[in-house]
């Protein structure tokens, strides 16, 4: 079974922990955030209503209310939404203790909706994914980024990070929950969302920070992601809903 119940411990360490793969995600939205906000901007030409859903302690979701966006983050993790109720700087974000399967929100209430390292921590993603297409409006863009299922992903997601890091928590990746892309995207179809993005998105392997990982087992500010060609490993995208061209 997936472990999620290590979310309510965090605490502080959300943010400034680097004895926990938690300071993996922080590297990892060092890559995203910026990412997704320049496609939004791409694609709307004004600040656009966003779900971000399995937001934890608000990372992407308080990025993107401090570009001026309309947003809510729904979380099952009350500890972390309190975490992210706190470094809310804009002060505006719509957080909400709520299950991905059943969103508090109305049909068609959002331009952008958001599921970053969430999909393979739950039992059944397309349903997540069917809530997801549902607060959709026609034309608008779901975000997402999960890990590939194949020996590969086994070796450096799972075995790696617990390798690696401190205080990795038991199960914090199942590899029968790691989604293959062709199965995200029949996911996706089956619900009116068309991927028109993807890309890779890995570690900068033999980087400095890389190598203090192995010899520290801890994750220093330093530590960074890279987008890639490779869909063997992590892997992110966007789909349009109705669309066939992103």
């Amino acid at each position: 079974m997936i472990n999620n119940e290590f979310y309510d411990t965090l605490g502080s360490r959300w943010m400034m922990g680097s004895d926990h793969p938690v300071a993996l995600l922080r590297a990892e939205n060092k890559l995203r955030t910026p990412w997704i906000a320049a496609e939004i901007a791409k694609k709307f030409p004004h600040p656009v209503s966003v779900l971000d859903i399995g937001c934890g302690a608000g990372i992407l979701t308080n990025a993107l209310a401090k570009e001026g966006h309309q947003v809510a983050g729904i979380d099952l993790s009350e500890s972390s939404l309190a975490i992210a109720r706190q470094n809310d700087e804009a002060g505006t974000v719509d957080y909400r203790r709520a299950n991905a399967y059943a969103l508090p929100f109305s049909d068609a209430n959002f331009e952008t909706v958001c599921a970053m390292d969430v999909l393979e921590h739950v039992e059944e993603p397309r349903r997540l994914i069917a809530e997801a297409a549902r607060v959709l409006k026609p034309g608008g863009f779901f975000f997402f980024h999960t890990f590939n299922r194949n020996l590969l992903s086994y070796l450096i997601v799972i075995k790696g990070v617990e390798w690696c890091v401190r205080n990795t928590p038991p199960n914090m990746h199942v590899y029968s929950l790691f989604i293959k892309p062709a199965e995200l995207k029949r996911y996706c179809y089956l619900h009116d969302l068309h991927i028109g993005m993807l890309r890779g998105f890995r570690p900068k392997f033999f980087s400095l920070p890389f190598l203090q990982m192995l010899l520290t087992h801890k994750v220093s500010d330093s530590f960074s992601f890279q987008f890639s060609n490779s869909l063997a490993t992590g892997y992110c995208g966007i789909a349009q809903k109705g669309c066939l061209v992103v």
